[in-house]
């Protein structure tokens, strides 16, 4: 089952709630819908999560675990899907929310040399921040549309094959003929 698959990869809720980052959420973290793994849940925890992902800011995760916690979505789930967006991914991730973000303001993409350096953080967060932010908002709602819809449609995808799987099961079965009817 889906429920299965899921629990198998994620983080017990003990381990969650223990976390010293997440602390200061305190009892909040105790509501038992932050753990549940159902369709819609599953499907909410997974859109914060990928909206958040692209969210040019620090700690995305307590910020994923401040909206789960406010929707009631699955926690473990929004908090992991963070992680789209690492130290690895993130330079092409915001390179293309750049592109996009200049696409819909009209802009001309600027292509300065990269240093990675505060300097040129300095010099050129003036001009690159509006298309970044427009275009990480952007990446974010529409991959969070789209997962939550990816994820309802699987969830139902996989019960309805479930339901058919169990009704031609029990049809396969040879119906049992009370004793009345054999010997007569």
């Amino acid at each position: 089952m889906a429920k299965k698959f899921f629990k198998r990869w994620l983080p017990h809720s003990n381990t969650v709630k223990t976390h010293p980052k997440l602390q200061f959420f305190g009892t909040l973290l105790h509501d038992p819908n932050l753990w549940h793994l159902n369709r819609n849940s599953l499907a909410g925890g997974t859109a914060i999560g990928l909206f958040t992902a692209f969210l040019p800011i620090p700690m995305q995760m307590l910020i994923a675990a401040a909206f789960a916690i406010l929707f009631r979505v699955n926690l473990p789930i929004s908090m992991s899907l963070v992680w789209l967006t690492n130290p690895i991914t993130i330079p092409p991730v915001f390179f293309f929310a750049y592109q996009i973000g200049c696409v819909l303001l009209g802009h001309t993409p600027n292509h300065a040399a990269f240093h990675f350096s505060l300097e040129w953080m300095a010099e050129t967060i003036d001009y690159i921040w509006q298309p970044l932010l427009l275009g990480c908002l952007t990446l974010g709602v529409l991959s969070a549309g789209l997962g939550y819809l990816t994820i309802q449609l699987l969830w139902r995808l996989h019960v309805n094959h479930t339901w058919r799987t169990r009704r031609e099961r029990r049809l396969k079965k040879k119906p049992v003929i009370p004793p009345h009817q054999v010997n007569s």
